[in-house]
């Protein structure tokens, strides 16, 4: 039997038809072949946004999942937590054909995230603290997606400056972008509820928008067959 590690997609409760998906992907270490476990604190710290976007999201068809890499580190040039997600994504896809996905995406998850962002489905990407040490992470965001980035003053693991900078670059290519600066640094220790709010309105008011969208749809598709009848 082969020790390979494995990554795991942790779903909560069944949805047959979601609409709307969240990925949540913790933070990591540049380099280690070190493997994930359920109780290290990268992927502890984001069960905190997990738990309260399931509760967010009860009764409105979000489906909030928490991937757990198969290593610790990003691992250069394979970029391990990149195809950890790919495959998340792509198990996604399988059972959710053709649902839109949110990244939530913390210091290493936020760079993971932004390397998804040519995935169709992805719409939005909350980036909290994210490791982008090349500061051009973000240039792939376009129009057809929303970005919220966070990122602590106090920050001394990840550069706020490169955040903003990186933000304002995907603004400039027509993606709505924006950067909230907040106290405190890069664990999100201090005033954890303001993480947790502003990650929950920007999930929520994506979800309200496909909502508006959809209904538009259906309305225009009623008034079209209404129109054509003789």
């Amino acid at each position: 039997m082969s020790n390979e590690p494995t990554p795991v997609l942790r779903a909560g409760r069944p949805m047959t038809d979601p609409a709307l998906v969240v990925l949540v992907l913790g933070g990591g270490k540049d380099v280690s072949r070190a493997r994930s476990r359920p109780w290290h604190l990268a992927g502890l710290r984001m069960w905190q946004f997990t738990w309260m976007l399931r509760r967010a999201g009860r009764g409105r068809g979000i489906s909030v999942q928490q991937l757990q890499y198969r290593f610790r580190g990003w691992n250069a040039p394979e970029r391990t937590p990149v195809e950890d997600a790919r495959w998340a994504l792509n198990r996604i896809h399988t059972e959710h054909p053709d649902v839109h996905v949110v990244v939530v995406g913390h210091s290493m998850g936020g760079r993971t995230a932004a390397a998804l962002i040519e995935d169709p489905s992805i719409v939005g990407v909350v980036a909290l603290a994210p490791w982008w040490p090349e500061g051009t992470e973000a240039d792939s965001f376009d129009e057809r997606h929303e970005l919220l980035v966070v990122h602590g003053k106090a920050d001394r693991w990840t550069d706020p400056r490169s955040s903003r900078a990186a933000t304002e670059r995907a603004a400039s290519a027509g993606a709505a972008a924006r950067y909230l600066s907040v106290p405190g640094g890069h664990f999100m220790l201090r005033n954890p509820r303001m993480w947790s709010r502003t990650t929950r309105e920007m999930v929520l008011g994506i979800a309200d928008a496909l909502e508006r969208r959809d209904d538009r749809s259906a309305s225009d598709s009623t008034a079209t067959c209404s129109g054509g009848q003789s």
